[in-house]
């Protein structure tokens, strides 16, 4: 089975594949967004904690969340839900689909996991390495959140620092993504005039 560990401090992921049945043990029966102890991998995870993101089966089924079973189902399914892409169907067509239960089973191909809490030994290549985020956040909130900012705080200022840069004509241009949910003059003139419209 292949297992990939991502450590969303760093930013970093990793693949390692396990063949030991022994090893594999501590993660059979356990359901997703379930918690288990690093150290049946071996003594390198000592002290690391993993949770279970989900996974795929042999065959490439995902596995869906709520689905108590660790075998293969079909559901069916509306546009909207896990698993099942909304767009190119006719408006309100459910299909049926076969997805794999939450279960942790032998069945599995691929697990994927979160370091939740770290051990007392550095992993290279997951905890010894920080990977840059190519894309920050757009919501106001939290970019506010992501730079420690208050209320008063110019959010448009700190956007630059993750903008892609560009040069053209010896000219440097920053592309920034578009604010959300940015309270401006305009948008409080605009809420003030709904207000008003709904009075009278």
């Amino acid at each position: 089975m292949k297992l990939n560990i991502a450590y969303p401090a760093t930013g970093s992921q990793k693949k390692l594949e396990i063949d030991d049945e022994a090893k594999l043990r501590a993660f059979y029966d356990k359901r997703v967004s379930a918690e288990v102890e690093g150290e049946a991998l071996g003594a390198e995870f000592k002290g690391y904690i993993f949770k279970i993101m989900g996974g795929q089966d042999k065959q490439g089924f995902a596995m869906k969340q709520g689905v108590l079973t660790n075998q293969r189902v079909r559901l069916l399914m509306s546009p909207g839900d896990q698993c099942f892409r909304g767009y190119g169907r006719r408006k309100g067509e459910r299909r049926r689909k076969s997805v794999r239960g939450c279960i942790v089973s032998s069945d599995l191909a691929v697990l994927n996991l979160v370091i939740v809490k770290k051990g007392e030994q550095e992993l290279p290549g997951l905890t010894t390495e920080e990977k840059p985020r190519l894309r920050g956040p757009k919501r106001a909130s939290r970019i506010r959140k992501m730079f420690n900012l208050s209320k008063e705080d110019n959010v448009r200022k700190y956007v630059t620092t993750y903008g892609k840069v560009t040069e053209k004509n010896g000219v440097k241009h920053i592309h920034c993504p578009k604010i959300q949910r940015l309270v401006t003059a305009v948008t409080l003139r605009r809420k003030a005039t709904r207000k008003a419209a709904k009075k009278a």
